[in-house]
């Protein structure tokens, strides 16, 4: 299952882009934020085997994608699972 969310915003700068999955890196201004935002996201994301990423465009904006495995039973169909 692939979910893509993009933004029409300023872009994540170059030497930005690197770290936003760290745990408590911000861009913030002190006392806005904890910076665990992503990192908790990218986190729970890799734990059910999935991936996220993004992609960056100064003055275009951004694009995160979340991939997720799609849960399989023993014969190999999807699961129903809600």
């Amino acid at each position: 299952v692939e979910v893509v969310v993009t933004d029409t915003g300023i872009g994540i700068a170059p030497e930005t882009l690197p770290h936003i999955f760290e745990p408590f890196f911000t861009t913030k201004e002190e006392g806005r934020g904890t910076g665990l935002g992503l990192s908790i996201c990218h986190r729970l994301t890799r734990s059910h085997g999935g991936e996220l990423d993004v992609e960056s465009d100064i003055g275009r904006g951004a694009r995160f994608r979340l991939r997720l495995p799609v849960e399989q039973d023993d014969m190999g169909a999807a699961s129903d699972h809600a």
